[in-house]
């Protein structure tokens, strides 16, 4: 606020004509602090930092609030227009002010309240309704067959019941998850997500893998491990990953696009399996019993072949480690089979998926090899995938040839890749680059006119439309991450311009939005960030960096989907240049000091584990 609104000269300029301004130091003056944090406490009902007081000569105050923006955005009043209200109402009827000045709080929640999006709030709920009422019960999903895995519903769903607590959100969450790693839509030997399920109940997939669904599914899994602290969800991000990195990573650190459904002319004949087959590499005694568990049978379960699943078994330990000993042996000979067809190319959007979905494994999971492959990824992208004179992004990798200007899902993906990777490791560097790209991306695709976000960049091939796209269909659209990557830069850095950018894509997409809010997952899932109290933790460490790492250790172990962290060390001193206002934050003697800010005020510092533990969880 201080950036923002007292080093303003439009804000300055209106203050010194029609207030006396008084900036107080709350550790100089405690007591002057204490008075007013009260005042505002009871007043509002939360107090914080910065505080701002609104007071007669007599010392009684009859306004007072905490964090706000310069101009009004996201049903938060402006600075500018509370100075103006406040002005007139001064000169207009003073004593009434002083007398009632509870009123005057009460006007300006009314103007807040108008000023806010309701009906955005409505498309969130209509969206979960409609949710709810297509959700299968019985085997998970939503709809009818074919069904599709869409991980960007489970993710609004999880928000939402994060913010409603609304518990049949993630039961809806649990069993589609629950109910595809079970069916055969999941490869149980070789691990890795097909494509989609041309049933109800997830046993006959289109056997195609893609690498962003297992991106996006394994980002769902570890999301849900988070909320529910069940292992069963982290193991499948482990499976989905193995997968990945076993069959999908080139030498050079990319990943590859697709497997085909096909091998030898038909569809799915690598992945299928004769009881016989099953017997003979496994022997008659365990053959038996590994059949009767993943549902293999002589008559077939698929085209008189067999899909191993476990829709009809529920494995207890002892089993699960008998089938993993089988899984081993089986994929030992399935190996030997002829492979469906790989598609080499490396696509940047898919890629920079991969590079989230790794990234934020590594940090749920305290995988370092996970978040290394995430780093080895996003450099592979950097040195073939950005061209070196002028930094333009391009789309696709493949034998050695990096050609096509990148689209905004390119752009927009790599960015949210980006912030997981500085969300896992804490480099200043991934910060930097995800600010630089989104500024191209502004600069390349941003409707100046309307506002949003163009399919292809100005400097393209011009087509007859310049499309926008926003819906969120097998892939989250571009303008839906963008928006979510605007908040999050904004509330990583503090720079508001891209918060007001946000809300430019919310108000030009919200006609679209409201014809089936259901399709448009990832968007209301950004809608959703948007609408609740920006949460920061700034984490201070000077050169206690063990300190500073117990202290993010605490601070990620649970699901926080609206909480932004930064860490300042010694070692992140390049912060200063993204992020001017942290060198104000500082450890405390030598100790690792943590800063909680909600609805961009602070707490008292923290310097205890235990204590921010119970700020954060409590």
């Amino acid at each position: 606020m201080e950036r923002e609104s007292f080093e303003d000269n439009e804000v300055a300029q209106f203050l010194n004509h029609n207030f006396v301004s008084i900036k107080v130091d709350r550790e100089e003056r405690p007591d002057i602090d204490h008075v007013y944090m009260n005042y505002c406490q009871t007043l509002t009902g939360q107090g914080g930092w910065p505080l701002s007081i609104f007071m007669a000569a007599d010392k009684q105050a009859f306004f007072a609030g905490t964090y706000y923006p310069k101009l009004s955005r996201s049903g938060m009043p402006g600075f500018i227009d509370i100075l103006k209200k406040i002005r007139g109402a001064w000169q207009d009827n003073r004593s009434a002010i002083l007398e009632h000045s509870k009123n005057i709080l009460n006007a300006l929640k009314q103007n807040e309240n108008n000023t806010s999006k309701d009906s955005d709030k409505d498309l969130i709920h209509e969206a979960y309704s409609q949710f709810k009422h297509s959700f299968d019960k019985v085997y998970g999903g939503f709809g009818n067959a074919p069904k599709f895995p869409t991980p960007h519903n489970l993710y609004f769903l999880i928000r939402y019941w994060y913010k409603t607590k609304e518990s049949t959100a993630l039961e809806c969450v649990e069993k589609t998850l629950d109910s595809m790693h079970r069916g055969g839509i999941f490869d149980h030997i070789g691990y890795g997500f097909c494509r989609y399920s041309t049933d109800q109940k997830w046993l006959a997939p289109h056997f195609e893998k893609m690498l962003y669904d297992n991106a996006l599914l394994s980002i769902a899994y570890l999301e849900t491990f988070q909320a529910t602290k069940k292992d069963k969800y982290a193991d499948i991000a482990r499976q989905i990953f193995t997968y990945v990195l076993r069959d999908m990573t080139s030498s050079e650190g990319g990943f590859y696009s697709a497997e085909d459904a096909d091998s030898e002319g038909e569809e799915g004949k690598y992945y299928l399996w004769t009881m016989d087959e099953i017997k003979q590499i496994l022997g008659e005694e365990e053959g038996e019993r590994f059949c009767i568990l993943l549902d293999i049978s002589k008559e077939g379960n698929f085209e008189d072949a067999n899909i191993p699943n476990l829709i009809h078994a529920t494995p207890s330990g002892i089993e699960e480690a008998f089938i993993e000993k089988c899984r081993q042996k089986l994929f030992e000979r399935r190996e030997k089979r002829v492979h469906p067809f790989k598609d080499d190319k490396i696509l940047t959007s898919w890629n920079s998926l991969m590079i989230a979905a790794l990234a934020i494994g590594g940090r749920v999971l305290c995988e370092k090899e996970y978040t290394m492959q995430a780093e080895k990824a996003f450099n592979f992208i950097s040195e073939k995938l950005i061209r070196h004179d002028d930094g333009r992004l391009l789309a696709r990798y493949r034998h050695g040839e990096a050609s096509i200007l990148a689209y905004v899902d390119d752009y927009a993906f790599l960015i949210w890749g980006l912030i997981e990777l500085y969300e896992t490791t804490y480099k200043p560097e991934y910060l930097k680059i995800a600010l630089k790209l989104n500024d191209d991306l502004l600069k390349l695709f941003w409707d100046e006119l309307k506002g949003g976000l163009f399919m292809y960049g100005n400097d393209a091939e011009k087509l007859i439309i310049r499309p926008k796209e926003i819906y969120d269909g097998a892939l989250p659209s571009g303008n839906s991450v963008a928006a979510m990557n605007f908040l999050r830069l904004a509330r990583l850095t503090g720079n508001s311009t891209l918060e007001e950018k946000a809300q430019q894509q919310f108000k030009v997409f919200h006609s679209s939005v409201m014809q089936a809010p259901q399709a448009f997952s990832f968007y209301l899932s950004a809608l959703l960030l948007s609408e609740s109290k920006a949460k920061e933790i700034i984490i201070a460490g000077g050169s206690d960096y063990q300190g500073a790492e117990e202290m993010v250790k605490i601070v990620q172990q649970g699901l926080n989907p609206f909480m932004h962290i930064v860490v300042y060390t010694d070692q992140h001193k390049d912060l200063r240049d993204i992020i001017p206002i942290i060198k104000n934050y500082r450890a405390l003697e030598g100790r690792a000091t943590a800063y909680i800010c909600e609805g961009f005020s602070c707490q008292s510092p923290i310097t205890n584990l235990s204590e921010l533990a119970e700020s954060i969880y409590l």
